[in-house]
């Protein structure tokens, strides 16, 4: 069972993220305040960070470059409500990206199930090399 941690700063949205990704099997925790991220990935250590970009202004980018700084090889997904940042170069640091839609949550889903198995691809493959 993989676990998502969700981080947004709006309520509604963390809860309802947080229940329909439960709903698909996932262990999720949500995080409203960007501060105490780095406590949750060192003690609950999730599988993918779902993270919002609009935290105290612009701070989702600074928590995305920290997090692959300290932990290139969690992935992070953009859940945003805004498409302007799509040429972004700082969208690289990402591994995808999915604007926000409470109707269809099924692109979302996708994403985090895709990221999962590349993950766990990449793992299978770093063990094998290592046996070798």
């Amino acid at each position: 069972m993989a676990h998502v941690l969700i981080v947004d700063d709006q309520p509604y949205v963390r809860e309802f993220l947080s229940e329909e990704l439960a709903h698909d099997g996932y262990r999720t925790k949500i995080i409203g305040d960007p501060d105490s991220i780095w406590g949750h990935l060192t003690n609950w250590r999730p599988d993918v960070v779902l993270l919002d970009l609009y935290l105290d202004g612009l701070k989702g980018w600074d928590i995305l470059s920290d997090i692959k700084r300290i932990a290139p090889d969690l992935p992070v997904l953009i859940f945003t409500a805004y498409d302007t940042f799509e040429q972004d170069p700082r969208f690289s640091q990402a591994d995808g990206y999915v604007i926000k839609s409470f109707v269809d949550l099924d692109k979302l889903k996708e994403k985090i199930a895709d990221v999962l198995e590349r993950k766990t691809v990449n793992q299978r493959a770093s063990y094998t090399k290592m046996m070798e």
